[in-house]
C-alpha cells in the first residue's frame, strides 16, 4: 500500500455560539407566524428535524436584527477564518507535520465569500511556503465533503510525496433570512448549522484509511433542486420539496455506475458514510440503498448534535465511523447543487 494515498488525519470543529432546536423554534414562530399564513403548517419541520441544537456563528440575538451583504460576509471571514486555522492546525498536528510541509491546500465553500481566499490570509499564520498551490472552490454546496476530498485525493496521488491538506468550511446560518416568506427559508432555519472539518492527504505507507476510487454523477436538467439565490441582502436557499423522493428514486442508478466504472459494485461496501442533509434525506437514503432503517446511526447523532453543516458534516460522520472502527471497504456519499452526487471509497489499512 506504499503508493496510495492515505488519509493521514482528519479534525473538526464548529463555533462556540449554541442554538437548541427550540430556541430556534420559538424565536422563527415569533419572527414569522404574523407574516407568513402557512407557518403553522411548516413549524413542525422543527420537531421532526432530528436536531437537538446546531452551532452557529453569531448568537441567537444577531439572527433576529436586519443585515445586509456586508455584515454577513464581515461575519463570514472572521469565524471562518479561526475555524479553518482550528481544523487546519489539528488535522497537521494529528499527522505530525507543520504548515510548512504541505504542498497544496483545497478549501471548499460555499457559504461566503472573501478575496484573498482564506488560505492566503492565513498563510503566514499557519506557516505555508510562498510556493504553496493554493485551490478554492466555491459552489460544490452539501457535495463539497467528498468532492473536495476526492479533488485532494487525486492531486495527492498525482504527486508522489505531496502533502495537500483540504479544508471544508461552512457558515450556513449567516443565510438566515428574515425577508424571506417562502417553505425553504423556515426548512433551512429548522436544518442549518454552522462548522468545518480539515484533513490531510498524502501518499504513504499507513494512514487512517486508503482513499481507493473517487466519482460524481451530474443529474440533467435539476438546478432547481438547491443552490442559492443572490440579491443585496444575501443568500437566499433554492430547496426543492421533491429532494428526498429524488435522492430515493435516482440516487443508487448513479451511484452503480459510479462505482462500476471504478471495478466496484454496490455490494462491495461494507458501510456508507452519508451527508445527512436531513432526517427524510436520511430515510431516502436508506430506502434507495436498501439498508435496514436506522443504520446510518452516526449520520442521525451528527444531525442531531449539530444539524446540517452542508459540506463538512460528512466528515463529521467519518470522523465518527474512524472512532468506531472503519470497516474493509466504505463509502462516503453526497449530494449537492447541481443537482449531482458524490462518491469516494475508502480501505481500511491493515
Amino acid at each position: 500500500m506504499t503508493d496510495t494515498v492515505k488519509l493521514l488525519s482528519l479534525a473538526v470543529a464548529a463555533p462556540e455560539h449554541i442554538i437548541t432546536q427550540t430556541e430556534a423554534a420559538d424565536t422563527s414562530a415569533r419572527l414569522f407566524s404574523d407574516r407568513l399564513a402557512d407557518f403553522s403548517h411548516l413549524a413542525s419541520v422543527f420537531e421532526n428535524a432530528g436536531i437537538k441544537q446546531r452551532h452557529a456563528a453569531r448568537p441567537l440575538q444577531w439572527f433576529v436584527e436586519p443585515h445586509g451583504w456586508q455584515d454577513r460576509m464581515d461575519a463570514y471571514a472572521e469565524v471562518a477564518r479561526r475555524l479553518f486555522a482550528e481544523t487546519a492546525t489539528n488535522a497537521l498536528k494529528q499527522a505530525g507535520m507543520r504548515g510548512s510541509e504541505v504542498d497544496c491546500i483545497v478549501t471548499v465553500s460555499s457559504t461566503g465569500i472573501t478575496t484573498p481566499s482564506l488560505d492566503a490570509q492565513l498563510a503566514e499564520s499557519m506557516g505555508f511556503r510562498p510556493d504553496v498551490e493554493r485551490i478554492p472552490v466555491f459552489g460544490l454546496g452539501c457535495a463539497a465533503g467528498v468532492s473536495g476530498f476526492a479533488i485532494a485525493s487525486r492531486i495527492a496521488r498525482s504527486r508522489p510525496g505531496a502533502t495537500v491538506l483540504f479544508v471544508s468550511l461552512e457558515l450556513c446560518t449567516l443565510a438566515f433570512r428574515l425577508d424571506e416568506l417562502t417553505r425553504a427559508n423556515i426548512i433551512a432555519t429548522a436544518l442549518f448549522g454552522d462548522g468545518a472539518g480539515a484533513c490531510v492527504l498524502r501518499v504513504a505507507p499507513s494512514g487512517l484509511a486508503e482513499v481507493e476510487s473517487t466519482g460524481e454523477h451530474l443529474f440533467p436538467n435539476t438546478l432547481g433542486i438547491m443552490g442559492w439565490k443572490i440579491d443585496d441582502t444575501g443568500f437566499g436557499v433554492v430547496l426543492a420539496q421533491s429532494l428526498p423522493q429524488f435522492a430515493e428514486a435516482e440516487l443508487r442508478p448513479a451511484l452503480d455506475g459510479i462505482l462500476k466504472r471504478n471495478g466496484l459494485s454496490h455490494d462491495d461496501i461494507d458501510r456508507f458514510i452519508c451527508h445527512p442533509g436531513g432526517m427524510r434525506v436520511l430515510t431516502a437514503l436508506e430506502r434507495a440503498l436498501t439498508l435496514t432503517p436506522g443504520t446510518l446511526d452516526h449520520e442521525r447523532a451528527v444531525l442531531a448534535e449539530y444539524g446540517n453543516m452542508s459540506s463538512p458534516t460528512v466528515l463529521f460522520v467519518l470522523e465518527r465511523v474512524i472512532r468506531a472502527g472503519l470497516p474493509n471497504r466504505s463509502a462516503m456519499l453526497a449530494m449537492g447543487p447541481g443537482f449531482a452526487t458524490s462518491c469516494v471509497t475508502l480501505r481500511k489499512v491493515a
